[in-house]
């Protein structure tokens, strides 16, 4: 019965059925309070509330195995679960519960899950060893207010998040003797000091580390074969990527952007049959990453890759994209409901831990990507040393969604072969020395939304589209001598021949304002869009109509001379 409209009222006929052992009332848009105190469900086994203000909760059942009470605007712990001496699952995150962890939550004897994520708890309750005998095998204590050493966790812990905290101190070594240690989250605190050898052994069977934005140091220890997700984005890591990491056959996510890595460009990676996320922004890698070898480069699962922000150099061959990946290479085949890379750890509802998550820089800004659709698809190669011209072969990736090659050194002309790219949203070529006239063919791309072609050596006219046209002026500024929309400077004179920046603020032209004038009361007859649609053609072959004009009455002159 979740995601309804029930009234609270619905809960006293509910309470009679004795035997009731399931009741998911979750997420009722309703304005009520739920108080479930002296309703009896002596059966009962599963509730859940989450999404609903509760004030009271006493289900007078002793059998209760799983309690849901997520988003439910409570401020207190509640206490009553001392008594729930089955209960197995607990998720009350999403509050505004504060204070101390009570003592009572770890001696549940059945209790393996346990989520109070998202609220204001600032310690546990006890001594640091308060959870060290308890039955926990998924903890989750992510975005409260915990500070100090991080607590001695008990050895059968499967998964433990702790992300958005203020931990410090190092990264305890305890965490080495768990058994079966799946998840690890530990990003968004203050641990220092080296990442722990043991953290990485395959005896651990770790399978996701998250340990960004901290104040960790040292190089990378050698990385086992069973690790699919590793993430130490922003901390002050230095050395060489290790090699190990071509032994991880499962790795599917690799982000390391933020740090002080000194390195070449890992060719080497291109192995891993199922790496699908290379993120290596802002660091100091250097070199070209192309070799002699091997003219094209194949990664055979990749989808995202991020080296921005480091000084790679040389030029691209032009058949460089020509085998890159599947997922790049193959167009998509229609709409589905997306997914997400990170599903394969769900339970119930996958929490957000279970996802890698990376900055990326989208139509111009910087977002970060918490979960990340597994049909989204990222190029970025911004502010590097790119030389040479962009390859054609970049029109093999069709299944492209973002293209950034700006901040660079290219030159030659933009590839037609761009237009190929139909599912393209976001292209930024800017800050480069690319010259010649814009592919007349781009404004075929539907889909374009953000387009920055700025500061380079473009000439001639701008396609007219409406993804291109509705773009500020200050996405085509800085060139040469570009014309047409966003731009003020006219492609034409009244003569037919192409402006010149000296005569670009020249009043229109009479025909010019007739022109308009009759697109706009063609639009006010059969619907606005109509005459704008007639318009746009009017002004795509303007030009001619005005040279033909021209042509015309010189014609009729020279007649009248005669």
């Amino acid at each position: 019965m979740a995601y309804n409209l029930m009234s609270h009222r619905i809960l006293e006929p509910l309470s009679k059925l004795a035997n009731l052992m399931r009741l998911d009332l979750s997420f009722q848009k309703t304005p009520y309070t739920f108080n479930f105190d002296f309703l009896l469900f002596k059966s009962l086994e599963r509730l859940d509330l989450s999404g609903n203000s509760v004030s009271v909760v006493g289900t007078g059942s002793e059998n209760l195995t799983h309690l849901h009470l997520s988003s439910c605007n409570i401020t207190e712990f509640p206490m009553y679960i001392k008594d729930l001496q089955r209960l197995w699952w607990l998720d009350i995150s999403n509050n505004r519960i504060k204070g101390k962890v009570p003592e009572l939550l770890w001696n549940l004897p059945s209790m393996a899950y346990v989520n109070i994520s998202h609220n204001s708890f600032d310690s546990l309750e006890g001594t640091p060893k308060v959870i060290l005998n308890s039955s926990i095998s998924d903890l989750d204590l992510s975005s409260n207010a915990f500070k100090g050493s991080f607590p001695i966790i008990p050895p059968y812990v499967h998964i433990m998040a702790a992300s958005y905290n203020y931990f410090t101190g190092g990264i305890p070594l305890t965490f080495c003797k768990r058994y079966k240690l799946s998840l690890l989250d530990l990003s968004n605190n203050n641990f220092s000091g080296s990442i722990p050898r043991c953290l990485t052994n395959v005896s651990l069977g770790l399978q996701a580390l998250k340990l960004s934005n901290n104040n960790l140091t040292g190089r990378l220890p050698d990385i086992e074969d069973r690790l699919v997700l590793l993430d130490v984005g922003h901390n002050q890591i230095s050395g060489k990527l290790p090699r190990s990491l071509v032994n991880c056959t499962s790795l599917k996510f690799l982000n390391v952007e933020g740090n002080r890595i000194d390195d070449t460009f890992p060719f080497w990676l291109k192995a891993l049959p199922r790496l699908e996320l290379i993120v290596l922004r802002s660091n100091r890698f250097h070199g070209p990453i192309s070799s002699p070898d091997e003219i094209s480069l194949s990664f055979s699962a990749l989808r995202i890759i991020d080296i921005s922000r480091n000084s790679f150099n040389g030029s691209l061959p032009q058949n460089y994209f020509s085998n890159w990946s599947v997922p790049l290479v193959n167009t998509p085949q229609g709409y589905r409901w997306p997914q997400y890379t990170g599903d394969e750890h769900s339970k119930y509802e996958t929490p957000l831990w279970s996802y890698p998550s990376i900055h990326l820089r989208i139509k111009g800004r910087s977002m970060e990507l918490e979960k990340i659709p597994d049909t989204y698809t990222a190029i970025d190669f911004s502010r590097n040393s790119f030389e040479g011209q962009i390859p054609e072969s970049i029109g093999f990736l069709k299944s492209l969604i973002v293209l950034d090659l700006s901040n660079n050194s290219f030159t030659g002309h933009i590839p037609s072969s761009l237009a190929k790219l139909k599912q393209l949203e976001s292209l930024d070529l800017s800050q480069n020395r690319i010259a010649g006239s814009i592919p007349q063919e781009l404004r075929d791309l539907t889909f374009l939304g953000y387009v920055n072609m700025s500061h380079n050596r473009l000439t001639g006219q701008i396609p007219q589209s409406t993804q291109i046209g509705g773009q500020p002026k200050s996405s085509f500024e800085g060139n040469i001598n570009l014309c047409g929309l966003p731009l003020q400077e006219r492609c034409f004179k009244g003569n037919g021949a192409p402006s010149t920046p000296q005569t670009q603020e020249t009043e229109l032209p009479k025909e010019e304002n007739v022109l308009n004038w009759k697109a706009a009361a063609i639009g006010s007859g059969p619907g606005v869009l109509f005459g704008l649609a007639i318009g746009q053609a009017l002004a795509r072959y303007k030009p001619i109509i005005f040279a033909f004009i021209t042509h015309i009455v010189t014609f009729n002159c020279q007649i009248h001379k005669a």
